[in-house]
């Protein structure tokens, strides 16, 4: 199975797994916090599809940073995965957003597609120094490990832990399928971001249902919630998810960053608007935002 999207779906059961007995002692361990968060978020905000629905008509590409800012309140950044950002680039980002957003920004492909994971490239303290530099706007970087690195290379993703700054929050998503067994080498990977203050992602695609594993390490959790052009079935899931969030947030967890992911992104709008109404219908204490109108012209920057 892969993660390309599938011809059909109506064949998949999505039903979510079955709550792991590792995360009962994770979330006992943790503070209560004052008031739990959830960020909704997408891939990205330079989608032309959206200019006239979830931004302004005649909206310019310059602002559509500002205009998505005033909708969601994280984003699944990209951007860099694909360079390093210089410091121009991140004071925009703090600046155009609002004070509640969050950044997610992925790890550079540099380095956590490269053989020594960016070990000895010199790459990871220069990444950490650029993106430090987005202060309390930051969220969780998250590390999207290739799809061919097992569990057997446990010993070099520890010593990558070992060179990352632990005062950036770090969530790691794992796609072999050996992470997902029932074995000790995959048990170590999970105590391995526990022991190490590190948050698990976990993504919800059709094509490869082993990777929702329902594992949580630490106070927050990165999910990667992939629909399929707003299916029946991407409605359902999202009350499922409403479900296990809402448990797990009454049990201790802090926060949950949600990005929902469509199919070249046009729907994604839609999809967190219905995400957002089915979360506040569940856990209407949680501090939460998202978009709030899809289909009309909004109002203004700020």
């Amino acid at each position: 199975m892969k993660f390309a999207k599938l011809p059909s779906v109506d064949h998949v059961d999505f039903s979510l797994p079955p709550e792991p007995p590792q995360n009962e002692e994770v979330l006992a361990a943790l503070p209560r916090p004052a008031k739990p968060h959830i960020y909704i978020g997408g891939t990205g905000y330079n989608v032309k599809h959206w200019v006239g629905s979830l931004y302004p008509f005649g909206a310019k590409d310059r602002d559509f940073l500002r205009y998505y800012g005033t909708q969601f309140n994280t984003i699944e950044h990209n951007t860099t995965h694909y360079r390093i950002p210089d410091a121009a680039t991140v004071a925009r980002w703090k600046e155009e957003t609002p004070a509640d957003f969050r950044y997610c920004p992925k790890i550079p492909q540099t380095i956590s597609h490269a053989r020594d994971l960016g070990i000895y490239s010199g790459l990871i303290p220069v990444f950490c120094e650029a993106i430090k530099d987005l202060d309390g706007k930051m969220g969780c970087c998250f590390m999207q490990l290739p799809p061919h690195f097992t569990t057997k290379e446990l010993p070099l993703l520890q010593r990558f832990i070992e060179r990352w700054d632990p005062q950036i929050p770090l969530a790691i998503e794992a796609r072999h399928e050996s992470f997902f067994e029932p074995t000790v080498d995959a048990e170590t990977f999970f105590q391995m971001l526990q022991e190490n203050n590190m948050a698990t992602v976990i993504t919800d695609v059709a094509g490869r249902r082993d990777v929702c594993h329902m594992r949580l390490t630490n106070r927050r959790v990165l999910v990667r919630f992939v629909g399929n052009e707003l299916h029946p079935s991407d409605y359902e899931r999202v009350e499922a998810w409403s479900e296990r969030l809402h448990f797990w947030l009454e049990a201790g967890l802090h926060e949950v960053y949600f990005f929902t992911h469509e199919p070249d992104d046009v729907l994604v709008p839609e999809l967190a608007e219905f995400t957002l109404k089915t979360f506040l219908e569940e856990m209407p204490d949680v501090d939460i935002r998202g978009p709030k109108k899809v289909g009309g012209q909004q109002g203004s920057l700020f």
